[in-house]
């Protein structure tokens, strides 16, 4: 793990420079389709999934920054939305300064070579009549980078730069000819051969078996400190994100909870939610008990959501007022909370 005060200092270094990516107020609702009978009894008029629901954060250079929560709380949507792989609802997304709303043509193309998607599935990631070299060589072709020696010079060296080498040993292979572990570095060595700035990484490595797990993670460090990269991790794995990232968002339900410091937020949780998630991260030990949080199972739909706060239902230390308007709360360490209990 990195020295605390080496990050400590690095963090503040990078709050006073401007973010690479602003997010302020974001929205993605899906509406429902009416059955006939209910569009003739004008029913489910104005129903909508929502996915995200107003989410902020920042994001700077060099910075890793994980999402965690439930399946369903809209970390993935929120990740394809600052890449505009989708279109929010309402909100705004500002990459380098740039609103991505304005982003067309070829400022829309040099945004897609700068931000770039690690996918969750290496094993359909990869088109399967493609050899390892015309995948990882595909992206310079639509981007139109360098000539011919060029291209080739590039892709040995992004399969060197994930240590998958000699390189000439996979060139001519195909997907299924490779191990899970050797996918997702080509997954990667085909993010990182545009020489991006911003990347996201959705569960990198929920698909490989653990064996292989701690050689990708380290291997994505390794390129993040070097190429200087920012990422958001997306996860429901709490370990994950305490190795990787040095600041947490808390999702539930489409918002964002608890956001700080990832030693803060998993070390000392704040929110109800964020306590029940740590909670629930087994420990390897046989001696270890863990603390009981009485939470109720089922989840709210995402259609008709509670007034308030919407962890209230399933939060064991509810009160009246939790069907008010919900504050977002700075913590005396600067984390954000948006919870009841502490609002003065």
């Amino acid at each position: 793990m990195a020295d605390p005060r080496v990050a400590a200092e690095q963090a503040q270094t990078r709050a006073a420079a401007e973010p690479l990516l602003r997010v302020r107020d974001l929205k993605k609702y899906f509406p429902l389709r009416q059955g006939f009978w209910a569009a003739l009894r004008g029913q489910g008029d104005g129903l909508a999934i929502r996915a995200v629901d107003g989410v902020s954060f920042d994001l700077h250079p060099g910075e890793s920054l994980g999402l965690a929560g439930e399946s369903g709380c809209g970390k993935t949507t929120t990740g394809k939305l600052v890449l505009k792989l989708m279109e929010p609802t309402e909100g705004e997304i500002l990459f380098d300064g740039r609103s991505l709303r304005d982003l067309s043509g070829a400022d829309l193309k040099l945004f897609r070579r700068r931000a770039q998607l690690m996918f969750q599935n290496p094993y359909e990631a990869l088109n399967p009549r493609f050899t390892i070299y015309r995948s990882i060589l595909e992206p310079l072709l639509i981007h139109g980078i360098g000539d011919a020696q060029e291209r080739e010079e590039r892709v040995f060296q992004a399969l060197e730069r994930v240590h998958l080498s000699p390189p000439g040993n996979f060139l001519g292979k195909y997907p299924h000819q490779l191990s899970g572990g050797q996918l997702q570095r080509v997954v990667l060595a085909r993010a990182l051969v545009l020489e991006p700035i911003f990347l996201v990484a959705d569960e990198p490595v929920s698909m490989l078996d653990v064996s292989v797990r701690a050689g990708i993670l380290n291997l994505m460090r390794e390129m993040r400190r070097e190429l200087n990269l920012a990422v958001i991790y997306i996860s429901h794995d709490l370990s994950l994100i305490q190795y990787m990232c040095e600041r947490t968002a808390i999702m539930y339900l489409g918002r964002i909870v608890e956001l700080g410091p990832t030693e803060r937020v998993i070390g000392e949780p704040l929110h109800p939610y964020t306590q029940a998630l740590v909670s629930a991260v087994p420990v390897p030990d046989p001696h270890h008990r863990a603390s009981a949080l009485l939470i109720k199972e089922s989840v709210p739909t995402p259609i008709h959501l509670p007034p308030g706060c919407r962890f209230q239902d399933r939060c064991p230390r509810a009160m009246p007022k939790c069907r008010e308007p919900v504050p977002l709360v700075r913590w005396e360490d600067g984390r954000l909370v948006e919870c009841h209990l502490y609002a003065s």
